[in-house]
């Protein structure tokens, strides 16, 4: 059961957890009708100290499919701490007056600090460099309704998989499904942490490769996640100028997929993705981003106790 509980990293869900949530989002998606009062009479509050347009308006837009409402505030100069109020203070204060809390906040450890004095379920929507739990659910909901589970996939990671918070949560949890294998593409500067490598993957025993290019592999993958590899990471402009096309992705690279492959990206894109791909049925990013609202609704009803 989670009602009442916290969830500030995405290991905070089990396995089981996950299943049950992504089958009730898939209920969600299907027959959306059937779940507009579950959350009647409750409220959320979405409490960003640091500005967010997709995570906020999702949390926002669960809560009303629901039924539900919510209170907050976008930034935070619209909040107290502007006067000098503590988080904890804040908490309190917020935690009296509704039933569940999405905060989202620079500083890492922060969410994990507003559990401690919170009255009501928190749910971490952003700390810092840390954790970003209704990220990974919105991905594992995107491959749980497009590829019928998460065992026994092709995962190709590509882009920034040193700096990228979204990456490193979705291997952790695909990790601890079996029959998976993971593509790690990336240039030598963005390669994911070591730390990733030793207590993830090889803790794991699932098979992983590295690979510089992605044209060599995307034939192999089942599921393509995209993200931006960033000019300000490079100690030369040569090696990124080298390199930064092989993390386009376009019709020419997309030739040479799998028939049922998706990609999938955690948004926002710059130019990782051609707007051309936008209109391939293998394109999953834009579906991705409606499943996010269901994977929120599926959360947040669990986390107050009606389903």
């Amino acid at each position: 059961m989670l009602k009442g509980q916290h969830v500030i990293d995405p290991t905070d869900l089990s396995l089981q957890d996950i299943d049950e949530l992504c089958t009730l989002a898939d209920q969600m998606i299907v027959d959306p009708d059937a779940y507009k009062d579950v959350c009647h009479g409750k409220i959320l509050a979405t409490l960003f100290f640091e500005p967010s347009t997709r995570t906020r308006l999702s949390f926002e837009a669960a809560m009303q499919h629901l039924g539900g409402s919510t209170l907050g505030f976008a930034d935070a100069s619209a909040s107290s701490t502007t006067k000098g109020e503590t988080l904890a203070d804040t908490i309190r204060t917020v935690s009296s007056y509704v039933d569940v809390i999405a905060m989202r906040n620079p500083k890492e450890g922060a969410a994990l600090l507003a559990s401690r004095y919170s009255r009501v379920p928190v749910i971490n929507a952003g700390d810092g460099g840390h954790h970003h739990p209704t990220q990974t659910l919105t991905d594992m909901v995107t491959i749980h309704a497009l590829k019928g589970g998460f065992s026994g996939h092709t995962v190709g990671f590509c882009g920034d998989l040193k700096f990228g918070r979204t990456v490193h949560s979705l291997l952790k949890t695909l990790s601890r499904y079996p029959d998976n294998k993971f593509v790690l593409i990336s240039p030598n500067e963005l390669q994911v942490p070591d730390y990733i490598t030793t207590q993830v993957l090889k803790r794991s025993g699932l098979p992983f490769e590295t690979a510089e290019r992605l044209e060599d592999v995307i034939g192999d993958l089942d599921i393509l996640y995209m993200t931006r590899v960033q000019k300000e990471r490079f100690f030369n402009e040569q090696d990124y100028i080298r390199l930064k096309d092989s993390y386009i992705l376009d019709h020419e690279k997309m030739k040479l997929a799998k028939d049922n492959m998706i990609v999938m990206h955690p948004l926002p894109r710059v130019n990782e993705i051609a707007t051309e791909v936008d209109d391939d049925p293998r394109a999953a990013y834009f579906k991705q981003v409606r499943y996010g609202m269901f994977a929120r609704m599926a959360l947040i009803s669990k986390l107050v106790g009606v389903l």
